[in-house]
């Protein structure tokens, strides 16, 4: 993998993992798998992903069979306490995908076109160093086509190095415009549409353009369109605040080899590219409702659907493809299943759904790499995890 695919990883889906303890199996109803796929085979992938190197990890499977929880590590390393099965978590850029069901359904009521540009809903935003936003449309935003630099390599939390940097940097907030500016001081990567890049600005834009096209801020439109609707009670938008609620998994991160491992499970984050807080429970009944046609017409579905190529994933998810706010991948059986991770100091999730909607996984894992380490064999030990439920269902 390039350098610069890694970092993509490293900033769109991903951060690193820790050491712990073994939990016990929770599960209820009945959990209809064959031999292979039993809540036993769940409980040793739990454990396997945990001795990647991950504090703690919680995964739920739904079939129409019922449900299982597995969890292995701790929540806690000082304390020790156990991870519950209905933590709460920062999801990262899932977020994303939540947001692209607004856009899209906007789009399917006419309040806006994927064809639209940036230029016309933002005028004067996207400019300079060639980005060009009377060029860019909400689809290559929502499908990371458009070629912008992603602002998160100009904020100054991502350039912590010492503890001290952290705590003065992890409140700190930023206005949508001035995170796009910052991307802005960068030429992009590619003219729009002529190739695939993540960039975490493309939904900054996405939800500054929703808010133009409805009258109302992002979060509004999600909660009323898609956390209420569903009855997502554990679902937060936490806006400035940096409080994550309990029951919850503490995240920890070295911010240099061989440096202090410390506490970054309070950071601020409102914004549209990852912020949300969830539970696993509700990330799978999103995902069902998702793919079960419950929030998108099925026009929007299929647009939501239209994938292209996302080479810098491929080494963890085979034939791995994006689409709007959307990805697919080939579980080891042959079969395909949609889904978007996210991932954000060192809070890592993962989850899949398949085409009807009716079967799901979602992983959450606290992870312990540190700035020299590689993510990837983590990452493969979850996407494995999620293979064996799925395949075996």
């Amino acid at each position: 993998m390039t350098k610069t695919s890694k970092k993509s990883l490293r900033q769109s889906v991903l951060v690193p993992p820790l050491a712990g303890l073994i939990a016990a199996l929770s599960g209820t109803a009945a959990f209809a798998l064959n031999t292979e796929g039993t809540p036993t085979q769940l409980q040793r992938d739990a454990d396997a992903l945990r001795e990647t190197g991950a504090a703690g990890v919680l995964a739920e499977v739904r079939t129409p069979g019922g449900r299982a929880v597995a969890r292995s590590g701790v929540a806690d390393l000082k304390t020790g306490a156990p991870v519950h099965p209905d933590s709460y978590y920062r999801i990262g850029s899932t977020t994303k995908t939540f947001v692209a069901t607004v856009a899209l359904q906007l789009a399917g009521e006419g309040k806006l076109a994927l064809t639209d540009t940036v230029e016309r809903w933002l005028p004067g935003v996207v400019r300079g160093n060639d980005n060009d936003g009377t060029k860019i449309t909400v689809r290559h935003l929502l499908g990371h086509t458009s070629g912008l630099p992603d602002y998160l390599d100009d904020v100054p939390l991502e350039k912590a190095r010492t503890p001290e940097d952290f705590r003065r940097e992890r409140f700190r907030t930023y206005s949508p415009e001035r995170l796009v500016a910052m991307a802005m001081q960068h030429r992009p990567a590619f003219k729009p549409g002529r190739n695939w890049a993540y960039s975490n600005t493309n939904y900054i834009l996405v939800g500054m353009i929703i808010e133009k096209a409805s009258g109302r801020p992002w979060q509004q439109e999600v909660h009323e369109r898609i956390i209420e609707p569903l009855g997502l009670r554990h679902t937060l938008i936490p806006g400035t605040s940096a409080h994550l609620p309990q029951p919850n998994m503490t995240a920890y991160r070295r911010l240099v080899p061989g440096g202090p491992e410390i506490d970054v499970s309070t950071v601020a984050s409102g914004h549209p590219d990852g912020s949300l807080i969830s539970t696993t429970g509700d990330v799978n009944t999103f995902f069902q409702a998702l793919l079960g046609g419950r929030l998108l017409r099925p026009a929007q579905l299929r647009q939501m659907q239209r994938t292209r190529s996302a080479k810098p994933f491929q080494e963890i998810w085979r034939d791995a493809g994006y689409g709007l706010g959307l990805m697919k991948r080939r579980l080891a059986c042959g079969d395909w299943v949609w889904f978007h991770g996210g991932g954000g100091w060192n809070y890592v999730t993962d989850n899949a759904v398949t085409p009807d909607g009716r079967r799901t996984t979602t992983v959450f894992y606290t992870s312990r790499l540190g700035p020299d380490q590689s993510p990837i064999q983590q990452l493969k030990t979850s996407a494995t995890l999620i293979d064996n439920t799925l395949c075996a269902s």
